[in-house]
């Protein structure tokens, strides 16, 4: 039976919506889903590794945010915000522009033309820069790191939305469960013998977009890229051989994993755009664990966590959630989903 979105809506009170990040990062709420019992749990967020074993896998996103928001202005003189998205070929790159210049043409800092070629099935713009290296170049000088529509204080300091190991640019929206590891969570990581693993996948739209459809099959979502790297391939291989715990953080990692899947616990080096799609009835094949954070209702992330927990324990958790006060969203609290 096809699921309609709306059975994945809860309320929401606006005020939970966290608008500025707590310090230190590993200072936030977690709050622990035993989806096998049942259950639920609160704790710090510094307390996860109680929850990771010698042995165990800690699969991490290293992409870092790129000042893709710039601010240019139409011939006429009016503003244009220009969100770049990703390259395409030629000069060209996917992004939203607010609002349409008529003439197609805006103008960013000093004097630099951009054209506008087409508009997108995603409801986004084609792009064209004058130089291969234009882009890069705009973003350096005019560009500021994007935070998401539902932020609305600005950031005294931009690298709070960055992870304290983002080191490949080309994302436009942060892996946000790894916004609260620190270095000396990760020291402790290390010492108690967990294994860490990094991967790379540049955040688009999807990940401030809801799904809009009636029906969750009906929604398409935008391909991202990533890169899983053969080392790591070769570290979650080895521990789902000893039949260790591989703990995906974040959504991003979750679909970046089951997308290198080639069966069941193992992976294979992969580089490629994934638009994998986790809605309920999805079988997991490498993913034992999942650190993330509470997402926006109707979202593709609460439908890939209600595939891997249960609809209805979701559901529940997020509802004790809002009635206890957690901070939800990109700056809000964590859950360690088992």
């Amino acid at each position: 039976m096809a699921l309609k979105t709306a059975e994945f809506n809860y309320h929401l009170p606006q005020q939970l919506i966290a608008q500025t990040p707590v310090e230190p990062r590993d200072s936030s709420r977690l709050l622990i889903m035993d989806s096998r019992q049942q259950e639920l749990a609160t704790a710090q967020f510094t307390a996860v590794i109680n929850w990771m074993a010698a042995g165990d896998v800690l699969v991490m996103n290293n992409t870092r945010v790129i000042p893709a928001r710039i601010i240019g202005k139409k011939t006429t003189g009016g503003k244009v915000e220009v969100f770049l998205l990703h390259p395409l070929v030629d000069n060209t790159w996917e992004a939203m522009i607010s609002p349409y210049p008529k003439d197609g043409v805006i103008i960013l800092g000093d004097n630099l033309k951009v054209k506008v070629l087409e508009q997108t099935l995603n409801n986004t713009f084609v792009i064209a820069f004058p130089a291969a290296d234009s882009a890069v170049i705009a973003m350096k000088k005019w560009g500021e790191v994007p935070l998401p529509p539902y932020i609305k204080v600005a950031l005294k300091n931009p690298e709070r939305y960055q992870t304290i190991f983002a080191s490949q640019d080309g994302s436009t929206a942060a892996p946000t469960a790894t916004l609260h590891f620190t270095i000396q969570l990760m020291q402790k990581i290390k010492q108690k013998g967990i294994k860490l693993a990094f991967f790379t996948l540049h955040m688009g739209i999807g990940s401030f977009r809801p799904v809009k459809t009636e029906f969750v099959e009906e929604h398409q979502l935008p391909a991202e890229f990533f890169h899983l790297p053969a080392e790591t391939a070769a570290i979650i291989n080895q521990a789902k051989k000893e039949g260790r715990k591989i703990i995906a953080c974040g959504t991003d990692a979750v679909r970046s994993l089951e997308s290198a899947a080639v069966k069941n616990g193992v992976v294979q080096s992969s580089s490629y755009r994934t638009s994998l799609f986790i809605t309920p009835g999805y079988q997991f094949k490498i993913v034992d664990r999942i650190i993330t954070n509470l997402h926006l209702p109707c979202s593709s992330h609460l439908l890939l966590i209600s595939a891997f927990a249960g609809q209805d324990f979701v559901l529940s958790a997020y509802r004790y959630a809002v009635k206890n006060k957690f901070r939800f969203f990109s700056f809000g609290d964590a859950t360690l989903i088992i």
